[in-house]
């Protein structure tokens, strides 16, 4: 299986924390030396290793937005 490159452009926020140190995050990485894209999953605290996770476009992450601020009415 080939090997994945990534990097992490910018760490936008930890979502939680496990208690063995991984943290769920989300971030704007770059794949293979792709265009980034923003990124849910959990990493490891150096961030050497990575779990599964799921990436978004710019205009997914704002669907994404609309839908999350829909729940809030739910939540009360």
């Amino acid at each position: 299986m080939a090997e994945i490159m990534f990097e992490i452009r910018e760490e936008l926020g930890v979502i939680s924390e496990g208690s063995k140190g991984w943290t769920k995050q989300l971030n704007l990485v770059s794949w293979n030396d792709r265009e980034p894209k923003y990124d849910i999953r959990d990493w490891s605290p150096e961030q050497e290793k990575m779990g599964k996770g799921v990436t978004l476009t710019v205009e997914e992450l704002q669907n994404l937005k609309v839908l999350l601020n829909g729940m809030d009415a739910l939540a009360n």
